[in-house]
């Protein structure tokens, strides 16, 4: 998102404006309200006698409310406004906007303010691929409302605009209020704006008890999390995170919720997304954990449709709402072309229950998890050559059903395009991963001694055949992929990094894959490339050929920590921490991979998410990372020799929920060396002509 917007958000709901408040939405712009992967504001613009306002400053500290200070221009610098406008409004649902104008001045004013309104009715989709839409609008006066509809067959969407004041005068397009303000005084107005789709009306939130029930659960959500106590521009970067992860939580079940994957683009249950960042977050509440693993296994492929790629006992990509998917003109109803899910689903369940010793939900969701075992097997193996591979079933599909799903993600080292079937290669270490916890469950909680003994001959198997089929010997590093002809993709990506997160890789090629992965070639100074520089495919703002992903290095640090290299794994973290403090302590989606100490400031990339929920989720396991947090039966253990940026000083988290109750964790660092705010900026912009043992956490 631009950092010439506001956005608020509440689950899947949102509004983008701009800094003063308006809406303008151009038609493929993601800026207006959205609810439920529709547009139901395009423009919503406030003018005071015919004059747009000027911005003097915003506030959205709370995820689902904003103030905008406004005031009308004069038209010079030498006469100040006498009036100024406050724009506070609470989203959820639709929204309210308690607009108030301010007479500064010693005389009476006659102020007429304007409301333009428009609603484009845009699906997501449209909106991202500038599509013409199909249906009819209409617009009408109905019991004091403005109503702005769309109607195309069975499918009928509305927005009603309505005021606590009646308008003086109102038309199909805007609504008029004329008021005289005494001196010093102040003028107020209520305007709530409420979606409705099909026959159901979707009341905003701020306008029942529900809006007092949202700032209740952001207290209880930051006074529950644990306390994290460091240096304080890393105690900023968990807040803001902490804070955006709230805000991306949507209620499958009205009680429960789990994690959106990230606004614009992404506000909607997304399989990879929501067991990554529960995973992400299980060291600071299991709740998001608990309700992904029930939502995704209530949605569990049952049958083979083309359509929208669903298999029996394959876990869903993504699930959308809006026009499109209803007159399946796209596949998202729900869309299950994702291979990752499935074995992540396994994953997610049995690194849940050693968090929290919750037998009772490992139990409930055993045939889910049986299920899944046979996708993998069955769906997931396409040919029987013991790898998942992918292709798509619909021209509607995704190329790529891997984390990297853009189309040309899966490149030859000189750059062609790979052909399909695809295995992609830490699908594979998932799979294997998959198969050894799940071995567990099946020992110690569903008492089946031969099934634990089959997955774990079969892990084994594919941990053997896979450090051989997929092994570069010349370039000493997993190949990407095989492709359709079980050719090596040869490649340098960070896909090996999650390789080392799953442990699928031998100890003996370990270290080959560490000096891949912190070499220039890779690791940037703020963190690790998704393609290596020098590669045929290389772009440092291409989406998945060379930028750089906060999650994706969150799981390569967990990968190296695993196999003992915590001093690599602790300069990743360091790095991506110190870009953080350049997005505000929001971590985005994915920024550019140009090198540190020729651009010495992370440099965004045009179309990221932000917030976005793996992003957000990137310091929870970073700091588990850097403590080395590992349940073990009823007890929270930590490194015996942690490796802390120099600069972050003693690390404590108190509180960490668990099985073992709350726990507390302190790794000693150098606090005589901890900087202050100004000298770790300095520090930051310090330019270098090499990386490496000079970098900050070195």
């Amino acid at each position: 998102m631009s950092d010439n917007s506001v956005s608020i958000l509440d689950g899947s709901t949102f509004l983008v404006s701009s800094p003063n408040g308006d809406i303008e939405a151009g038609p493929d712009q993601p800026h207006g309200l959205f609810f439920k992967d529709m547009r139901h504001l395009s423009k919503w613009k406030l003018t005071i006698g015919g004059i747009p306002l000027d911005v003097l400053s915003t506030d959205s500290l709370e995820y689902y409310y904003a103030q905008h200070f406004c005031v009308p221009p004069t038209g010079t610098i030498y006469k100040n406004p006498t009036l100024s406008i406050v724009r506070r409004r609470f989203v959820g649902n639709g929204f309210v906007e308690d607009l108030s104008v301010l007479n500064h001045g010693t005389e009476p004013e006659e102020v007429e303010l304007r409301l333009e309104v428009e609603s484009d009715f845009c699906d997501l989709f449209e909106v991202k691929d500038s599509l013409k839409k199909k249906g009819k609008y209409y617009q009408q006066i109905r019991d004091k409302r403005l109503v702005l509809g769309y109607k195309r067959d069975d499918f009928v969407r509305e927005t009603q605009i309505s005021s606590s004041v009646p308008p003086t005068e109102m038309d199909m397009s805007s609504v008029v209020f004329r008021q005289k303000i005494a001196p010093k005084t102040t003028w107020s107005i209520k305007l709530s704006v409420t979606p409705v789709t099909g026959d159901t009306i979707h009341k905003p939130k701020f306008a029942t008890a529900e809006g007092a029930a949202m700032r209740r659960n952001l207290t209880e959500w930051v006074q529950g999390a644990p306390t994290v106590t460091c240096h304080p521009e890393a105690v900023r970067l968990y807040m803001r995170s902490l804070v955006d992860v709230a805000a991306l939580r949507f209620r499958p079940d009205n009680e429960h919720s789990l994690p959106a994957a990230g606004l614009p683009w992404f506000m909607a249950l997304f399989g990879r997304d929501s067991l990554l960042t529960s995973y992400q977050m299980l060291p600071f509440g299991s709740e998001l954990a608990a309700t992904a693993l029930r939502a995704l296994a209530d949605t569990q492929g049952k049958k083979e449709v083309d359509l929208t790629e669903e298999e029996p006992g394959r876990i869903l990509h993504e699930l959308r709402f809006g026009e499109l998917t209803h007159f399946k003109e796209r596949p998202q109803s729900p869309y299950y072309g994702a291979s990752d899910t499935t074995p992540l689903f396994l994953v997610l369940l049995d690194e849940y229950e050693r968090w929290t010793g919750d037998v009772k939900l490992v139990r409930a969701l055993e045939p889910n998890a049986r299920a899944a075992l046979n996708w993998i097997d069955k769906f997931g193996d396409r040919d029987g050559d013991g790898y998942i591979e992918y292709e798509r079933k619909t021209e509607l599909g995704l190329d790529n059903q891997c984390w990297k799903d853009s189309w040309n993600s899966i490149l030859y080292h000189d750059g062609k395009l790979s052909t399909t079937p695809r295995a992609t290669c830490e699908i594979q270490g998932f799979a294997y991963d998959a198969k050894v916890r799940t071995a567990r469950l099946a020992r110690t909680i569903w008492k089946d001694e031969a099934l634990a003994v089959k997955l774990e001959k079969e892990a084994a198997e594919l941990k053997q055949r896979f450090n051989k089929d997929f092994w570069v010997p010349d370039r000493k590093f997993f190949a990407v992929a095989l492709d359709g002809s079980k050719k090596k993709v040869d490649s340098l990506c960070s896909n090996i990094g999650q390789l080392l997160w799953s442990g699928i890789v031998d100890d003996d090629k370990a270290t080959a894959l560490r000096d891949h992965l912190m070499s220039p070639k890779m690791f940037s100074g703020w963190g690790i490339r998704t393609m290596a520089e020098g590669e045929g495919g290389y772009n440092p703002i291409e989406y998945h050929n060379g930028t750089v992903w906060p999650h994706d290095c969150s799981f390569i640090a967990a990968g190296l920590a695993r196999y003992g290299f915590r001093k690599e794994a602790s300069q990743i973290i360091a790095g991506i921490f110190e870009a953080g403090l350049f997005f505000r302590y929001r971590l985005p989606e994915v920024f550019a991979g140009y090198e540190r100490s020729k651009t010495r400031f992370p440099v965004q990339y045009p179309t990221a998410s932000s917030p976005q929920a793996w992003a957000a989720g990137t310091p929870m396991l970073g700091f588990r990372v850097l403590l080395g947090l590992e349940p073990k039966g009823e007890v929270l253990t930590a490194a015996p020799d942690p490796v802390l940026p120099n600069w972050l000083g003693t690390l404590t988290i108190e509180g960490i929920p668990g099985r073992w109750g709350r726990a507390n964790i302190t790794a000693k660092g150098d606090d005589k060396n901890m900087l202050s705010v100004k000298q770790m900026y300095e520090t930051i912009l310090s330019v270098r002509s090499t990386l490496g043992e000079e970098d900050l956490a070195a």
